[in-house]
């Protein structure tokens, strides 16, 4: 399967990584392009063990590829995991701004949340909401 995952993370590289590790043709798309660029370069920004191996494998046997451009990363994915940081807003609760960002972008989309406990309640529920406005 074509994936798609918004934002190389914790989350979201540690997934791409084990999604191309089983198979599937993973594109990780982040808008820091310095991330990027290292990530392409072999540098890993995180440290998770074992992730370094899988990464550089995966990424030489063609199924593992980074990108700053949307439209590449829409345009590859049967599916699309959302996978970007939910920081605290100013109340204590997550700020979504990214989420919604990403979630508006695409076709059919898997949310890894990042967020506090009940913040997969929210946008879950703003997701549908979209998703009922887009299909009528």
């Amino acid at each position: 399967m074509k994936l798609s995952i918004f934002g190389t993370g914790y989350v979201g590289l540690v997934t791409g990584a084990c999604m191309a590790e089983v198979g599937h043709s993973v594109v990780c798309i982040d808008v820091d392009r310095s991330k990027i660029d290292k990530l392409k370069a072999g540098a890993i920004p995180i440290w998770e063990p074992g992730l370094e191996p899988i990464v550089t494998r995966n990424v030489a046997e063609g199924r593992l590829r980074f990108t700053i451009d949307v439209e590449e990363a829409v345009k590859h994915a049967d599916v699309q995991f959302i996978a970007v940081g939910t920081p605290p807003d100013e109340d204590g609760s997550a700020d979504l701004q990214y989420v919604l960002a990403v979630a508006v972008s695409g076709n059919r989309a898997a949310f890894l949340p990042t967020s506090s406990a009940g913040g997969d309640r929210i946008e879950a529920d703003w997701l549908r909401s979209v998703a009922s406005t887009a299909l009528g």
